[in-house]
């Protein structure tokens, strides 16, 4: 996706802006999906400010339901809701200090507010209060998740959850799989077309989550946030960015993974053109890939959505194969340029 079409992150990443929160109504809806993976689990939520970060929210009000074993978020305290709560009490002996990274840890959530409930406003209620006191704890290393101290965290982490720095996603995806680790992440669908990225993708190491279909979504921002009027939204008193082609990363099994795409198309010269310089026909939409053409087809990059290794392999995309940049001058037909493409083909 050029950056143009996307003015929200186009403009933060020209501001060196990460802040981009999940809404817990998203969160809720994907992550019940997999509930089975959580069980005396650690997850560890390692760009995550617990006073704005719905994923530490969500999984620290269903701590019980999901049968987490521990749970871990570490962030950098630039947050505006941060630093107008920690103050309010000393932080593992050092008072508050902006611009420094911190972590929380927590094994038990109860009902703290005497509700008959553990829920959310627990969670609130702990955060606020001086109940989780002993739980927050000043970092030595003044970084963000690639710091001694975090990646101490990582190791010990069966599941790593969170919607990570969009500006550093290559490295941090880079991370993950340096160190093995089980995860569900939020970017953007061009991810895959990253050099970095796309060799994980096409040796099925990792996927997409395919229980929800996400698209466009807005995420909670700070007030600051260099936005448009066409780009955000103003809801009870908060901001709200808009951005489009919203895309979850995994490498954790679904049944959804395992079904099969219906195809009812039959192949003709006439619907599916050949590429100019490359033995490949076109294939605009992912609901006309043929049912009986066992060439190469180029895809559009969403096929992803509907991906199922058993059905079809996927052989590269147009501008990166085997670490070799074709400069995006193979995907054309009759003189046009197309973006860019998958290379795929039907297992038989």
């Amino acid at each position: 996706m050029p950056w143009s079409t996307n003015t929200a992150l186009q403009n933060a990443r020209t501001e060196k802006k990460d802040e981009f929160y999940t809404q817990l109504i998203d969160i809720d809806k994907e992550l019940c999906n997999y509930k089975q993976y959580f069980k005396n689990k650690i997850v560890f939520c390692n760009c995550d400010d617990p006073y704005e970060s719905n994923f530490f929210k969500y999984f620290a009000a269903n701590f019980n339901f999901l049968g987490l074993k521990k749970l871990i978020a570490t962030w950098y305290s630039t947050s505006p809701i941060a630093f107008t709560q920690l103050p309010l009490f000393e932080v593992a002996g050092y008072e508050w200090q902006p611009n420094r990274a911190y972590k929380i840890e927590i094994n038990e959530v109860y009902d703290a507010n005497g509700d008959g409930a553990i829920n959310l406003a627990d969670v609130e209620y702990l955060l606020k209060t001086w109940k989780w006191k002993n739980k927050l704890t000043l970092l030595k290393w003044n970084w963000d998740f690639r710091s001694k101290e975090s990646i101490k965290l990582l190791k010990q982490a069966d599941i790593v959850v969170t919607n990570p720095p969009f500006s550093l996603f290559r490295e941090y995806i880079a991370q993950l799989m340096d160190y093995n680790k089980k995860f569900l992440i939020i970017w953007n669908q061009n991810a895959i077309t990253y050099k970095e990225v796309f060799p994980l993708i096409k040796e099925n190491k990792i996927w997409r989550w395919l229980t929800m279909n996400w698209s466009n979504r807005y995420f909670l921002v700070p007030d600051d946030y260099p936005l448009t009027e066409k780009t955000w939204k103003i809801k009870n008193g908060k901001k709200y960015a808009f951005v489009k082609w919203v895309r979850r990363y995994t490498n954790l099994e679904t049944n959804r993974r395992k079904e099969w795409l219906i195809l009812y198309k039959k192949y003709s010269p006439k619907d599916y053109p050949k590429y100019d310089n490359y033995d490949a026909i076109e294939v605009s939409k992912v609901s006309d890939i043929p049912c009986d053409y066992d060439g190469i087809m180029w895809v559009p990059i969403t096929f992803l959505d509907k991906y199922n290794p058993e059905q079809f392999e996927i052989l590269w995309d147009s501008r990166y194969h085997d670490g070799q940049d074709f400069a995006d001058d193979i995907n054309i037909i009759n003189g046009v340029w197309l973006y860019r493409r998958l290379l795929i083909r039907r297992k038989k």
